[in-house]
């Protein structure tokens, strides 16, 4: 019985929540609370354990808790149901996605978003290894160095070692 529990309960947090993770705390903690599964002090671990392991806080807290109420199979009971709707989601627009591809405007617009996306990577891992690698941040559109960046400090010297022809 408890199985089925975790089960249902999970899935309609999944089901009705948004925002990910975050925006099923307070979900969660009324369901948990409410069945007298975990206490306030136990639960507020719980999120800091989830937060602390990596993968979706959302999976985290499903499994966690499943655990604690019933093993192992509580925590796969909890988990799939948590991940099912959005599970199916995802397939149903995968689905209707692939019968829209017959149109040539669809195509189109696929077509169109997919150097976008490339472009988007592509600078996310320029400004993150800028960052990392040449100490460069982001500062009000454009990239300002940070003033121990060894690229600085190069840049400068040859500036005065150049400036002085």
């Amino acid at each position: 019985m408890i199985l089925l529990q975790l089960f249902w309960n999970f899935l309609v947090i999944g089901a009705v929540s948004f925002g990910g993770g975050y925006g099923m705390i307070s979900l969660v903690r009324e369901t948990v609370l409410g069945h007298g599964w975990l206490t306030e002090s136990e639960f507020l671990s719980f999120i800091a354990v989830s937060e602390s392991t990596p993968g979706p806080l959302a999976v985290n807290m499903a499994t966690f808790i499943g655990a604690s109420q019933a093993g192992l199979a509580g925590s796969f009971a909890a988990t799939v149901g948590v991940v099912l709707p959005s599970f199916v989601i995802i397939l149903l627009i995968a689905a209707a996605l692939h019968s829209l591809m017959k149109y040539a405007g669809v195509n189109a617009f696929l077509a169109g978003v997919r150097p976008c996306v490339v472009a988007m990577i592509l600078a996310t891992a320029c400004t993150m290894g800028l960052s990392t690698l040449g100490g460069f941040t982001t500062v009000s559109g454009g990239f300002a160095p940070e003033r121990c960046s060894p690229f600085t400090w190069a840049a400068a010297a040859a500036r005065r070692h150049y400036g002085k022809e």
